[in-house]
């Protein structure tokens, strides 16, 4: 779940231990595990309250607790966003799911008293061509992120890899709307933009766990917050991305402890 950007700062980043990381590991493979079993359930024809339904219920059987649910009052366990919707959708029992339509789910965990937090984005049936090109900008921007993310480096080159790659296809990156350090709460230092701000830049550091969260629209990068004070719309109504991961920085690189990929094998040999 992105935070709305302050701007650059050093404050409250905390250094993790290896055994903190190790809980935080366990606590990103139950967002995992929901969110590779909603990629499987959707369909057209399901509304998003019964994914949200879906999702806190297999958080709960894990042992954990929905992270987003009732977080500075957002009303449900996953956020939904579809289509020109960018992030913080509300789920809703009038909402369905149609051919042509691109979802992003956003969802996290609370595990012995550690955050887990990841989205993805997925196309339900087929879609245009320009969906598809967004889908794979977006993931492939997070992934040029996560390569950056080894000690010694800044947070600016996290912004620096994603803006780069979205730019150079075409489309762009959400400025009001960032990721974050994670740990013993769901928002910490420092923010983790996706583009490269003005200012001095934290380095990143040996211990530190960051959600890195790329937010792509197809036009401009402007957004508005409905109504409902949650969900982030593109100001034209057209397409927009996201995905997400949380990743510690060790000594040997970028550790995705939101790795999805255990749960994807076993869905195939299943």
């Amino acid at each position: 779940m992105g935070g709305a950007a302050q701007g650059p700062s050093a404050k409250n980043i905390t250094i993790k231990t290896r055994d903190e990381i190790q809980i935080m590991a366990a606590a990103n493979q139950i967002v995992a595990e929901v969110l590779v079993m909603l990629e499987d359930a959707v369909e057209p024809g399901i509304t998003t309250y019964d994914l949200d339904g879906m999702a806190q219920s297999l958080c709960e059987k894990r042992g954990a607790k929905p992270a987003f649910k009732g977080y500075r009052g957002f009303p449900a366990s996953l956020c939904v966003s579809i289509n020109e919707q960018v992030v913080h959708g509300i789920p809703s029992r009038k909402r369905k799911l149609k051919k042509g339509d691109i979802v992003s789910f956003d969802f996290g965990t609370i595990y012995q008293g550690y955050f887990g937090d990841s989205a993805i984005s997925v196309a339900v049936g087929r879609i245009d061509d320009e969906k598809k090109r967004l889908l794979a900008v977006t993931e492939a921007s997070l992934m040029a992120a996560i390569e950056q993310i080894r000690p010694g480096n800044r947070i600016a080159d996290i912004g620096a890899a994603v803006q780069g790659y979205v730019e150079q296809h075409g489309f762009s990156v959400v400025r009001q709307f960032v990721g974050h350090g994670i740990g013993a709460t769901l928002h910490e230092g420092p923010e983790i933009p996706n583009f490269v701000q003005q200012g001095s830049s934290p380095r990143l550091r040996e211990g530190m766990v960051v959600a890195v969260e790329p937010m792509v629209n197809v036009g401009t990068a402007q957004v508005k917050v409905l109504a409902d004070g949650w969900t982030v719309v593109t100001q034209d109504g057209r397409p927009s991305a996201h995905f997400e991961h949380s990743i510690a920085v060790t000594e040997d690189g970028p550790r995705i402890l939101s790795s999805r990929e255990k749960f994807v094998v076993e869905a195939k040999i299943a």
